[in-house]
């Protein structure tokens, strides 16, 4: 395949809400291009792009996907992303390698939770958006109704570019309001017939011509003037002013289709060839280069040094792993050596591929502007900038959110602690929104990930492909100890053997710090009662010995510690007998400074729809929150509060049930604070049965 014009490339990211009909339409694009010869179906899993095991079961996108289609001497790459809220991450990431969207609408449930939340990224990303109403043939489908509620929660620069012929069950065709031209489908997919608009819709198509004519002469000064003095607009005008207006974002065209029926398919490439923005149109970037002394311009030109940013890792045990990644500036060939700015190393691009959903076919170089996989990298991952050597460059990383729900993990076979440690590793690499911890405290794996669902899809994939299974219980607490009163104790070891005693005697005050302060160790030694060289001996022993409170076992924080006298002997005083004498001085001090259990406190950022805010806000009361606010975000709302993280163990699936799957919640750690009397003896009642089971 020859090198492609960044001016004849365009990268389109299709997303939307789960069940819009994303994955469809794309199978739609690939069968009316002549890139598939047969229109496959989510439903039997023969589409291109949900080959995954999981993908078919679950009838959903969980990972992106790259595929391409050439229409109009020109080549599309289309990225197929998630549209389930525990997948979302994927989608987000995909905004930083194309120049336009495909937001794609259930005709009936119109605009929905994720609709918003990616159209809104996709603007603030700057990246140009069509909104594309599917599934126009199913009862309740109104085109109308879904323009207002698109143009009511998406901003009004939302305009109907064609409008149906027919609805629901006798939905046939469009109306192009560019060339005002109807557009009718036969029994033959795909194949549409040009004609006339029909008579009883021309008053219609006049109407919505003028609207659209009114919207784009709004982005042009000059236009504007000429629209309101009444002159006409010619088409040359209007489609220049259009192409601007979508690439500026200040106007997002509307389009009617049926994609399993493959109505509108061809017009809705028509659509994308001619109007959404090719690499070429878009402006130069800045980036600044490693050490940071100054910044160089990116631009989609072939002959600038290489800059490639990887925004998707697929891991396969047959083919292995293929990095996707969007080629910025320059050219690639086989075996191009570039280095990865992120870790220095050289990387060879070696076979450089043209994915079709699960099929690749392998080609001999690559130009700016174009999305490509890369087979056998040695170290490169999701987020990496390869760049030539001569201008080392890195483009930013796109910040996963933290994790919502966490899972401790045990092999359900003895002994494949290690295989299991290896396969979600492995799995990490496609999946940066999972998060892989040993927790020291604990001594617990712990998986993270943003929901349940997530979690589970994952523990699926590392038992198809590694033939390892775990089982998932719910982490314990990281509580802490701490004092709340300032005491002093001696600590004294003296032991007399036949040979050389030991001796160390120290005296320590403690004393509470603020929450968050972590520990301090005041060496207050005057006059040489405690020999400079067991001072610190002495420390060593208080700070292992803080590792086990006195209450429960678990670390303490936030305390000072005061080391002010001792004494010590000529011969039998050494560094082991001020390290047990510190340790000792430590445990009763401790006793004494009435020891309390911490626990940690979450921020929580709960969206929901808005009827449901009531029933959240009492739910998060039940489980001990203390609320700090909400903000309107279109017919969904913010609910943050504060909340004990072991009362958000068991949130995610509680949630879901509220909100009918809509509302999703973020939550990280905020600070430390004193668990209520009752709830402390609960936890050291717990820790003593345990103990005493484990013998």
């Amino acid at each position: 395949m020859a090198l492609v014009e960044p001016a004849k490339i365009r990268n389109i990211a299709v997303v939307g809400h789960r069940g819009a009909g994303k994955t469809s339409l794309i199978e739609a694009l690939l069968y009316t291009s002549g890139a598939k010869n047969r229109l496959g179906s989510v439903m039997d899993g023969t589409t291109a792009m949900d080959h995954d095991e999981d993908e078919i079961k679950r009838q959903m996108t969980i990972t992106a996907g790259l595929a391409h289609v050439d229409w109009n001497k020109t080549k599309v790459n289309l990225i197929d992303t998630p549209g389930e809220a525990s997948f979302i991450n994927d989608t987000m990431g995909t905004l930083a390698v194309v120049e336009s969207i495909i937001m794609v609408i259930n005709a009936v449930a119109k605009v929905e939770v994720q609709t918003e939340r990616i159209w809104k990224r996709a603007e603030e990303a700057g990246v140009a958006r069509l909104a594309a109403v599917n599934m126009m043939d199913r009862e309740r489908a109104y085109f109308g109704e879904a323009v207002a509620a698109l143009r009511e929660r998406l901003g009004s620069g939302i305009v109907p570019i064609q409008i149906p012929i027919g609805q629901e069950g006798g939905f046939k065709g469009v109306v192009d309001l560019l060339k005002m031209k109807a557009y009718t489908y036969g029994d033959t997919l795909g194949k549409a017939a040009e004609g006339d608009i029909p008579v009883d819709m021309q008053d219609a198509a006049e109407e919505a011509r003028e609207h659209l004519i009114e919207a784009v002469a709004e982005v042009d000064d000059a236009l504007t003037e000429k629209y309101l003095e009444g002159e006409e607009i010619t088409q040359e005008e209007l489609m220049g002013a259009l192409i601007t207006g979508i690439a500026q974002g200040a106007i997002s065209p509307i389009v009617a289709m049926a994609s399993t029926k493959n109505i509108g398919i061809d017009q809705l490439l028509n659509v994308v060839t001619t109007l959404l923005p090719s690499p070429a149109d878009v402006p130069e970037r800045e980036l600044p280069t490693l050490d940071g002394s100054q910044t160089v311009p990116i631009t989609a030109a072939t002959d600038q040094p290489a800059a490639l940013f990887v925004f998707k890792t697929l891991s396969d045990q047959f083919s292995g792993r293929i990095n996707l990644a969007r080629v910025f500036s320059g050219r690639i060939a086989t075996d191009t050596q570039l280095v990865n700015t992120r870790t220095g190393e050289k990387e060879r691009t070696g076979n450089i591929l043209n994915p079709q959903g699960k099929e690749t076919k392998t080609v001999e170089e690559a130009g700016a502007g174009d999305i490509v996989g890369l087979a056998k990298l040695k170290d490169t991952q999701t987020g990496d900038t390869l760049a030539d050597a001569s201008r080392p460059i890195a483009f930013p990383r796109y910040e996963f959110p933290p994790a919502a729900i966490s899972f401790a993990i045990t092999s359900k076979a003895k002994g494949d602690e290690e295989k299991v440690s290896n396969a979600l590793k492995r799995l990490s690499e496609e999946d940066p929104a999972m998060q892989l911890r040993f927790d020291p405290q604990t001594k617990e794996m712990i998986i993270s990930g943003t929901s349940q669902v997530h979690v589970e899809v994952i523990l699926d994939k590392m038992k198809r492909r590694f033939g390892v299974e775990v089982d998932l219980h719910p982490p314990q607490v990281p509580y802490r100890e701490t004092v709340r009163k300032k005491v002093q104790a001696q600590g004294r070891h003296k032991k007399q053997t036949g040979g050389r005693g030991q001796f160390g005697d120290c005296w320590i005050e403690i004393w509470p710090l603020p929450r968050g302060g972590g520990y301090e160790f005041e060496d207050a030694i005057f006059g040489g009662s405690i020999p400079r060289n067991f001072i610190p001996a002495v420390e060593k022993g208080i700070v292992e010995a803080m590792e086990h409170g006195t209450l429960a076992g678990f670390p303490v924080v936030d305390v000072h510690v005061r080391l002010y006298d001792g004494s010590f002997h000529p011969v039998d005083s050494s560094e082991l007998a001020f390290k047990l004498a510190g340790s000792l001085g430590w445990q009763k001090a401790m006793a004494m400074a009435e020891p309390v259990i911490l626990e940690p406190i979450m921020n929580v950022e709960v969206t929901s729809p808005e009827e449901n805010m009531g029933d959240i806000m009492g739910d998060l009361s039940g489980r001990r929150g203390r609320p700090q606010g909400s903000e309107s975000m279109g017919e969904m709302q913010a609910i943050r509060a504060q909340v004990p993280l072991s009362e958000m163990l068991t949130y995610a699936p509680q949630l879901r049930s509220m909100t009918g799957g809509r509302g999703s919640y973020i939550m990280e750690f905020d600070h430390y604070e004193e668990v209520p009397a009752h709830m402390a003896q609960k936890i050291i009642d717990e820790v003593n049965a345990k103990r005493k089971e484990e013998g």
